[in-house]
């Protein structure tokens, strides 16, 4: 049973997924889905390759577009924007601004290699929110403390393991100060042994604010511990919905307890969505 307890900001979703299909050629990825997110909610996304988990976090993400349907962020559309009475496809500058509410953490860590860790975290701080370096520096270090990265701040990331690397990622994604944190399958990159140390300050993150948490993960134990909802979806669509316990203990679909019997015999499926993206699945 989830041990994170949560009392939501407000009735009023902080995402709104509405009628939403996403297809690639031929091959729908999802198939209008609804889906309504509160405010300060940790909701963790599971389900087999290919099922749409991590295609629902990139149209937040505006990596991609949906192909129809809208999207709501805080009461804004998303990819669509109001004007003279009429809902038109939303311009950059419109898009950019909803999207900075929105942090994301991939499974790949991205960072800069010919950048120190301090300079990675505040890179965006200074050349995108114009915040002056030393407020950068000093916003940085609070969050590189969090994650446990203090003292490695001078380093580059050629010098640090790949837990330490997701690190400092999700150290990255957090100085921005985002509304929403999206976290795909941040683990399936790194050996086991490292896993730990990254869902550890996760959990942290999760119990300590209101952040709302949107978590695409093979982890079942980790997806019991921090999420207050669980979404399996397959074929593009939410097959079922609810807590951890009652999903990991009373699943009701055939379609769910047979993926969930694949990970008690020890047989993760992970995500394949980016290769259903890129028409290699």
């Amino acid at each position: 049973m989830s041990q994170n307890i949560q009392t939501f900001t407000s009735d009023e979703p902080i995402v709104r997924y509405k009628n939403i299909t996403k297809s690639f050629g031929e091959h729908t990825v999802l198939k209008e889905l609804d889906l309504d997110i509160l405010p300060g909610e940790k909701v963790a996304l599971i389900g087999p390759s290919g099922s749409g988990k991590t295609t629902i976090a990139r149209l937040l993400m505006t990596l991609e577009s949906p192909t129809s349907g809208t999207i709501e962020v805080d009461g804004e559309m998303l990819w669509h924007m109001h004007k003279r009475g009429r809902l038109i496809s939303a311009n950059e500058k419109h898009l950019h601004r909803v999207r900075s509410k929105i942090g994301m953490v991939f499974q790949h860590f991205n960072l800069f290699p010919h950048m120190t860790i301090l300079r990675n975290v505040t890179e965006a701080l200074i050349h995108v929110l114009k915040i002056p370096k030393a407020e950068a520096n000093h916003r940085a270090l609070e969050i590189l403390e969090r994650v446990g990265l203090r003292d490695h701040t001078n380093h580059y990331p050629s010098q640090l393991s790949g837990g330490q690397k997701q690190r400092v990622a999700i150290a990255r994604a957090l100085v921005m100060q985002p509304r929403i944190m999206l976290f795909d399958e941040v683990t399936s990159a790194l050996d086991p042994e490292l896993v730990g140390e990254v869902l550890d300050v996760i959990k942290a993150i999760a119990s300590e604010g209101d952040m709302t948490m949107i978590l695409i993960t093979h982890e079942m134990d980790f997806a019991r511990d921090v999420a207050d909802r669980i979404i399996f979806t397959d074929g593009g669509v939410i097959v079922e919905q609810g807590t951890p316990a009652e999903l990991f203990e009373n699943p009701k679909s055939a379609r769910l307890q047979s993926f969930l019997s694949r990970f008690m015999k020890g047989q993760p499926d992970r995500s394949a969505d980016d290769r259903v993206a890129a028409g290699t699945e």
